[in-house]
Parts: C-alpha cells; sequence; structure tokens
C-alpha cells in the first residue's frame, strides 16, 4: 500500500447516494438522453480531458503551454477537448489584445470543483494499475481471441 492510500477519503456516504439514485431512478422509463451521468462523464471520462483538466488544476495555460505539457496530443484534439470544457463550463478562454492575439485556458470555479475527484481517480488508477494488467493478463490467456474463418470466394 501506498502513502497515498492514507489520504483517501471515505466514499461511504457517495455510494449510499449513488446507490439510491440507481434503486429510484427519477423517472420510470429510462432515458439514455437525458442521463446527467453519461452526458457528463461523456465529455470528462476521457483520457484528454481528465489531462487537460489536472494540467490547468496547476495554473492557467496558453495553448502551446498545454501542447508541450501533453505532447502526445494532437492539435486537433486538444482544441476540440478544449472547446467541450469550455462549453461545459469547465475552462474559461481568455484572449489577450496582443498582436498576434494570445490565449489563455483556466480552470472555472465548477472546474477547480471537479479537480478532487479527478485526483482521486488518478491516485487509484496508480495505486490499482499492476493489478489490473495482470487481471487483464489472466483474462487474455485464458480466453484467447477467435480465429476468422476464412472462405474461399
Amino acid at each position: 500500500m501506498t502513502a497515498h492510500a492514507k489520504t483517501q477519503p471515505d466514499f461511504t456516504a457517495a455510494i449510499g447516494t449513488a446507490m439510491a439514485m440507481m434503486r429510484e431512478p427519477i423517472n420510470t422509463v429510462f432515458d439514455a438522453a437525458n442521463c446527467p451521468v453519461r452526458d457528463v462523464f461523456s465529455h470528462i471520462g476521457d483520457k484528454w480531458a481528465s489531462l487537460i483538466l489536472q494540467t490547468l488544476g496547476l495554473k492557467p495555460h496558453r495553448f502551446g503551454e498545454l501542447k508541450r505539457a501533453i505532447p502526445d496530443i494532437s492539435q486537433a484534439m486538444l482544441t476540440g477537448t478544449l472547446r467541450s470544457l469550455q462549453r461545459d463550463g469547465l475552462v474559461h478562454r481568455e484572449v489577450f489584445p496582443t498582436q498576434p492575439p494570445s490565449v489563455e485556458y483556466r480552470l472555472t470555479e465548477l472546474g477547480q470543483s471537479l479537480l478532487g475527484p479527478v485526483a482521486t481517480l488518478v491516485v487509484w488508477t496508480a495505486e490499482h494499475h499492476g493489478r489490473i494488467r495482470e487481471a487483464r493478463a489472466t483474462y487474455d490467456a485464458e480466453n484467447p481471441p477467435a480465429k476468422k474463418k476464412v472462405t474461399a470466394a
């Protein structure tokens, strides 16, 4: 067990609330289009969004700084993810009237409120990555991919 495990919060209340929400849905008919968890997680749950949020959690960044901080993200993916996070109210984009114009990205108050949950998930991932990789290797060894049938034309 690492030192991080000692600082993790107790999620008993949150787990209880989530379970209650699942047992007593707001609507009697499930509507995926209006599911708040799917709606929000579809934007913040991908690897690029979490990396951008963590990076902006350190300090505001200009676009080039973000690109250098996350070197394996493409320019198009960085632009699209920033726009999505801005649309969701998690990131603020400020344009400075310089020649050429400079743009800075920073977390909003709402974005700041997401840092704790994201950090907790990051720590959990780091602590359990070895076990997950072992489980994958075991599964893959016990469930080899099916061989494709080759048919004569």
